[in-house]
């Protein structure tokens, strides 16, 4: 995917993932969320199990590494889904269409392969403009502090979040 920036005419590419990238994201991520990041719910499940290569992106300028979006296999109660995140983009490369980009190749490779619900934990205005919404209080609930106003989730088939409650964990059996 290419994407022009008009006042730079500068050229995004959106790649997956790959092994040799995990240096430059861990970097990005340090710069962007420093140390604290370890301690956020959303890492906490991350950290039980590998994100998904083949749902993982990276943004380039060049051969600039300018933001990553990973997605993560988990369950919702017993039911499988993805969890977002993180989401980064380098400071000098926000409010230019890089996070939108990275989200909505995630999303439709996702939907692609037979995913049905991702969640997040984020700013709704930011994240509604891809379709994600606030799950309502006490129907998901994640190990640890969640501020339950930034607990999102986008049904990427119609009525995949009917009926779907319970503790988000880090797996999934698959059937």
């Amino acid at each position: 995917m290419l994407i022009a920036f008009p006042m730079s005419e500068l050229q995004l590419t959106i790649l997956p993932e790959t092994l040799g990238d995990a240096l430059a994201i861990e970097r990005l991520h340090e710069r962007t969320f420093g140390p604290g990041r370890y301690a956020r719910s959303a890492f906490r499940i991350r950290e039980g199990r590998g994100h998904m290569l083949e749902l993982s992106f990276t943004a380039r300028i060049g051969t600039l590494l300018v933001g990553s979006i990973r997605l993560t296999p988990i369950c919702i109660g017993e039911t499988p889904a993805l969890l977002l995140g993180p989401l980064t983009v380098e400071p000098p490369f926000r409010s230019r269409g890089v996070g939108s980009s990275l989200i909505e190749r995630s999303l439709k490779d996702a939907k692609a392969q037979g995913y049905k619900l991702v969640v997040l934990v984020g700013d709704e205005p930011f994240y509604a403009k891809a379709g994600f919404k606030r799950i309502a209080k006490g129907q998901v609930k994640m190990p640890g502090p969640v501020d339950p106003a930034r607990l999102l989730v986008n049904e990427l088939a119609p009525g995949a979040f009917d009926g779907v409650g319970g503790m988000i964990r880090p797996d999934w059996v698959e059937a």
